[in-house]
């Protein structure tokens, strides 16, 4: 299923975009990631990202948005995007949880050439818990994330989204 938001934001539907899975997690953290990517089968690259996400004991996925195609920004000459959001539950503490999704993207053959440039899989930490980190690889709330409909959006279709965000 397929729903116009704008000419250029078109949300989409699928067996587990978007999905609750673990409501009922005792892990520590609560953590949203949001996922983009406009290179290869993206859609297919998701659904084995959240297989892997869920096969690892280190994570419970608690749920995941409905995709969002949406063009590029900064560089634009490429392809539109396909974003979403997960939330995870977590025990890892928030470096050792970065270390793994950058561990992860590169599974996915994620290659860092320029900024904005096309990507196979980019992960964001758009919220750890109600931490506040800055530094020079890691800032969390993420600093765009209140900027961007490929954030905003997926956020705002996740079921039990707290009015924080």
């Amino acid at each position: 299923m397929k729903q116009i938001l704008s000419e250029e934001l078109k949300l989409f539907y699928s067996s587990n975009f978007p999905k609750v899975l673990n409501k009922n997690s005792k892990k520590t953290y609560e953590v949203i990631i949001g996922i983009g990517g406009n290179i290869g089968k993206v859609k297919q690259r998701f659904d084995k990202l959240l297989l892997n996400l869920k096969m690892n004991k280190r994570f419970d996925v608690v749920q995941t948005s409905p995709l969002l195609l949406n063009p590029a920004f900064g560089f634009k000459e490429q392809e539109d995007f396909l974003n979403a959001v997960i939330v995870l539950k977590t025990d890892l503490y928030v470096q050792e949880f970065f270390k793994l999704m950058q561990k992860i993207e590169l599974r996915f053959k994620r290659q860092r050439t320029l900024k904005n440039a096309p990507r196979t899989l980019d992960i964001d930490i758009i919220f750890f818990g109600n931490k506040k980190i800055k530094t020079k690889d890691l800032q969390i709330p993420h600093k765009a994330w209140s900027k961007r409909a490929s954030v905003i959006i997926p956020l705002q279709r996740i079921k039990k989204c707290p009015k924080k965000y």
